[in-house]
């Protein structure tokens, strides 16, 4: 898949849910619980992609430093929790042979530009109606391949 089909799949920074990596960890759990999202991806402040931060994180964080009670989380960042869930980014040029091989482990994959900055994600679920339309056009395999033409 070309740069063309990638911006066609991808849901802009604009339009994507994302937190600051320097956010304290209440406001990146109630960012979150306001868009009801059990994963969301983290920037650092020049916009480049740092990792994904996913609910149990903040659970498996908040036993680790024995936190009972949520306003304990505003004396921590983001930054400080340890990267647990792998959700690798894509470059905008990448096929949608690689596209698709990330998807198959993480409900959506962060996309970068050629100077490593977020622009935005492409959702699994994106990516199957992609895979969908094209099967429903006849072509009864997966189109891998004819996204990279």
């Amino acid at each position: 898949m070309n740069s063309t089909n990638i911006f066609s799949l991808l849901k802009p920074k604009a339009l994507t849910a994302y937190i600051y990596s320097d956010l304290t960890l209440r406001q990146a759990i109630e960012k979150m619980k306001h868009h009801g999202y059990t994963a969301i991806p983290v920037i650092n402040r020049e916009g480049e992609y740092v990792k994904t931060i996913a609910e149990g994180d903040f659970l498996w964080f908040m036993l680790a430093h024995d936190i009972g009670d949520i306003t304990e989380l505003e004396k921590y960042s983001v930054a400080d929790v340890p990267k647990r869930v792998k959700c690798e980014p894509v470059a905008v040029s990448s096929t949608f042979e690689e596209l698709f091989r990330l998807s198959m482990n993480q409900n959506f994959v962060p996309v970068e530009d050629d100077r490593k900055k977020f622009i935005g994600i492409v959702t699994r679920r994106d990516i199957l109606q992609a895979c969908y339309e094209k099967l429903k056009e006849g072509d009864i395999f997966c189109a891998l391949h004819e996204y990279d033409y």
